[in-house]
């Protein structure tokens, strides 16, 4: 999985923020603001990582049980899709 070309993450404010650029701009009106650990997930996902890495990853950097991280990755991965962010 990837980030779809077109979005990119900002840090504005303290804030992480992700907005269009490029053609994208047109069709994507707006910014999402993301929190600490969806930051760290749309870094490895700008990197390609699979779920499977995405899991191994905030295994190791946060304190958190499998199950919740997966949950988690899930939910962060099906708003990206319903926003239309990411590609397979």
């Amino acid at each position: 999985m990837k980030i779809k070309d077109g979005y990119i993450l900002r840090q504005v404010a303290g804030n992480s923020i992700v907005i269009a650029v490029g053609d994208e701009a047109l069709n994507f009106n707006g910014m999402i603001t993301i929190n600490g650990a969806g930051t760290f997930l749309w870094q490895k996902l700008s990197e390609g990582a699979t779920e499977e890495e995405l899991l191994a990853a905030m295994l190791s950097e946060y304190e958190i049980d499998a199950e919740t991280a997966k949950q988690d990755i899930g939910d962060f991965i099906n708003k990206l899709k319903s926003a239309d962010l990411i590609v397979e």
